[in-house]
């Protein structure tokens, strides 16, 4: 799904000033191999992302966003790091300040597939080639692997 609606309404009233949103995460493992897909908005490979909907459990909201995006079932395992995402900037002016949750998840059933047009090549990666990725979505995948029981990272100050 694209924008939610929620955000929608509220762009009504704020216009393009800033919003801070809750956004979340979910690096889906799979023997050895971390699912990502390439946005259909800008072709950037990322792992599967999305924005918690207002009383939504984080968590719940990660699950949703990879049955939405890319069809397949997960079990969330853990939150691996929490994280301000540097302002972002859409074509049309709109701004978002997101407090990301990112999940380590475990892939549970379903084979990747485009499931709502916002992803497309979902497929399987080796977390040592993550080449094509950026630095903040390698960073998410990064914390995501070394969250093996241990606490999850946070920024301070």
């Amino acid at each position: 799904m694209p924008t939610p609606d929620f955000v929608l309404e509220l762009r009504r009233h704020v216009g393009t000033a800033p919003l801070p949103l809750v956004g979340v995460t979910a690096v889906i493992l799979r023997e050895g191999g971390v699912l990502l897909g390439r946005r259909s908005d800008t072709g950037a490979l990322t792992p599967i992302t999305g924005i918690v909907d207002p009383g939504e459990e984080p968590a719940v909201a990660a699950a949703r966003e990879a049955l939405e995006e890319a069809g397949v079932r997960i079990r969330v395992d853990r939150l691996a790091w929490v994280h301000q995402v540097p302002r972002v900037v859409y074509g049309n002016g709109d701004r978002a300040d997101y407090l990301d949750l990112t999940f380590r998840c475990s892939w549970v059933e379903g084979e990747p597939h485009p499931a709502d047009g916002e992803m497309t090549d979902l497929r399987w990666h080796d977390p040592a080639e993550l080449g094509e990725v950026n630095e903040e979505h390698r960073r998410r995948i990064e914390a995501a692997l070394a969250a093996d029981g241990g606490p999850a990272r946070f920024e301070v100050g």
